[in-house]
């Protein structure tokens, strides 16, 4: 005979909810994804800047250009990252490059987020990673 009590599994309505959670969540990646991939991006330059050998007896201009370079070959959006929001500081007898940026986007109807990265990078005479 059929029960259904020993039933398993999800009603129509639950598995609604449930896409409802996951469709939204997704959403959420989608809109705020990008300014990661781009944040990450960034990182990336630094990085390979701060690889380069020598860097440390560069000019804050020299860093500068360099790091120009990588940031179009990484399609950096002008609108959220520029040189202006990088750093050259010499600190201690060591540079350090620094990146401080806001990235604000609509999220829904009025909802906006705004995600602030902020990040530096030593520079040193032989261009180790540290």
């Amino acid at each position: 005979m059929f029960s259904y009590r020993r039933q398993r599994g999800i009603t129509l309505l639950g598995f609604i909810i449930v896409l409802a959670v996951v469709g939204f969540f997704a959403f959420l990646g989608m809109k705020i994804g990008p300014a990661y991939l781009e944040y990450y991006n960034v990182l990336t330059a630094m990085k390979g800047v701060a690889a380069e050998p020598g860097v440390g007896g560069w000019t804050a201009a020299d860093i500068k250009a360099s790091l120009s370079k990588r940031l179009f070959v990484n399609y950096i959006n002008d609108e959220h990252v520029t040189l202006r929001n990088f750093e050259v500081k010499k600190v201690g007898g060591e540079q350090t490059l620094r990146v401080f940026y806001e990235v604000r986007e609509d999220l829904f109807y009025n909802l906006d987020y705004i995600a602030t990265f902020d990040k530096t990078v030593k520079l040193t005479r032989t261009g180790n990673l540290n």
